[in-house]
């Protein structure tokens, strides 16, 4: 790996973006200079030499206007005739000044055309217009005209070499800017190539040294994900992208190094499981016998000497008698806690509405002995273990029919869809829970009553929890009620069950 690519990220996008300032800054300048040759090329052709060239028109026709006002007067002696000779004077002047602001004295020709129309006024039209105002029309000499005419050439030569050099001053204008224009075409021209060659190199450049090592990277992040934890992460480019890529492969040690934790813990756990499974069958085998056999010769004894014996005998008898009843009871209880989750058989779809109907009816007795009416809404099928989840409803409703308050017992059972689960509701009248008890009440072998009171293990409700976690799904107590109890739980819907459904409704 060459040192440039362990340079940081930062430090890399830093130079690049330095380099890619200096070039827009270099870019920017060569056209700005660009167009300010532009700009004066053009302001030099059309603010200064275009005018020039209409004031030096004005000129020639000041000039012109002067001559042909001594002629018409020399002719005719009207006076209206030297009024273009002395306004072609004032216009003489004003053109001329006017050229030499835009361009300058251009090869000294403005100063020569005034000296030669100086030379002219002195020389011919002043004498003449003088000698007509003295002797009339036609008094002036053929000599006298002939000079003029002379010296009028002169000025019509320097007014056409004048106009030439101007309009030669306007072709070098317009070559000037037609250079200008051609540099900043090719200036723009030369930034858009520039800019396309940045952008591929840059494309390039962070291919290379970013996004082409971050795809190594999460080609090695992927296959450490997919399972291959045994697979080591080697990253390349800036130091950012080789810090993330030991980061990561720092973690896949970590999960390597718990996953044998993982599967230490599993063979404890698989060794606690067949003790427990030993425990069991010892449980159900081994003690079941010699506590049948106590509570048979109790039971004996109670049946062949109550009331041969004093009172305390009869009473020490009956605690014996009632204590190995409630541990069988409670061992039994304890058996089927255990064997949740773990003596799994095959999951079915079940009808609620049948299940449910028999556990009523299993207790239909003690229905009709409180009096206790039941309200059952039409119920779904789930998938499951038809005892287990009979269990969970056997205890509910035995629960209701037991903590019974004055009133008669009413039990509703109800459902509804929540998304990807059914949420059952189980409420009755009864004497209700206390909300501080929500969770407690859940924990195997937690009673809230004594046992002379209401009669059980406290198994029951952890039982619940039991099963209906095995089936996907959660219970809980509902402590925002104002009288009674209501448990909710969820299991999880079949889907092949509700697309048969929608499939009958359309």
């Amino acid at each position: 790996m060459n040192l440039p690519q362990r340079l940081p990220a930062s430090r890399l996008l830093g130079v690049i973006v330095v380099v890619l300032l200096a070039m827009t800054a270099v870019a920017i300048s060569s056209t700005v200079v660009a167009l300010d040759a532009l700009s004066s090329s053009r302001a030099r052709s059309v603010d200064r030499i275009e005018p020039a060239a209409r004031r030096t028109k004005d000129l020639n026709r000041a000039l012109l206007d002067q001559e042909t006002g001594v002629r018409g007067y020399t002719l005719t002696g009207q006076n209206d005739f030297l009024q273009p000779y002395r306004d072609g004077q004032t216009a003489e002047t004003e053109a001329a000044r006017t050229v030499v602001d835009l361009v300058g004295d251009v090869n000294g020709r403005v100063g020569r055309i005034q000296e030669l129309a100086g030379r002219w006024r002195s020389e011919y039209a002043e004498p003449t217009v003088t000698a007509v105002q003295q002797s009339g029309p036609a008094s002036g000499t053929g000599v006298t005209i002939e000079r003029g005419k002379v010296l009028f050439d002169e000025i019509r030569a320097e007014t056409a070499a004048l106009q030439s050099d101007i309009g030669g001053l306007g072709r070098e204008a317009r070559a000037n800017l037609d250079r200008a224009a051609k540099v900043v075409l090719w200036l723009v021209i030369g930034m858009g190539v520039l800019l396309v060659a940045v952008i591929g190199g840059l494309s390039l450049l962070l291919h290379r040294l970013l996004i082409a090592p971050l795809a190594n990277l999460a080609d090695h992040t992927r296959q450490v994900a997919s399972g291959d934890f045994e697979h080591e992460i080697d990253a390349d480019g800036p130091r950012e992208t080789v810090q993330l890529g030991e980061d990561v492969d720092a973690m896949r040690r970590r999960i390597v190094q718990e996953l044998a934790t993982l599967e230490t813990a599993k063979s404890e756990l698989q060794r606690s499981n067949s003790e427990l499974e030993q425990f069991a069958y010892v449980a159900s085998h081994d003690l079941q016998e010699p506590l049948r056999k106590v509570a048979s010769f109790c039971q004996l004894l109670q049946r062949r000497y109550g009331g041969q014996l004093d009172e305390r005998a009869d009473q020490y008898i009956g605690f014996a008698v009632d204590g190995a009843k409630r541990m069988q009871v409670l061992i039994n209880d304890l058996l089927a806690f255990s064997r949740v989750g773990r003596m799994t058989r095959e999951l079915m779809v079940i009808d609620l509405n049948d299940l449910v109907r028999q556990v009523v009816d299993s207790y239909s007795d003690r229905i009709e002995e409180t009096g206790a009416r039941l309200d059952i809404a039409e119920l779904p099928s789930v998938r499951g273990e038809a005892s287990l989840l009979s269990a969970v409803f056997q205890n509910l409703i035995s629960n209701a029919l037991k903590f019974k308050g004055d009133e008669a017992p009413v039990i509703s059972i109800a459902v509804e869809q929540d998304g990807e689960m059914w949420k059952f509701t189980v409420r009755d009248n009864g004497i209700g829970i206390e909300p501080e008890y929500a969770d407690r009440i859940f924990v195997i072998f937690q009673r809230l009553h004594p046992k002379d009171a209401y009669p059980g293990t406290g198994i029951g409700l952890a039982m619940c929890r039991k099963i209906v976690e095995y089936h996907g799904g959660t219970i809980w107590l509902k402590t925002d009620v104002d009288s009674g109890t209501t448990f909710e739980f969820t299991l999880p819907v079949v889907p092949e069950l509700v697309a048969q459904a929608e499939e009958v409704h359309v």
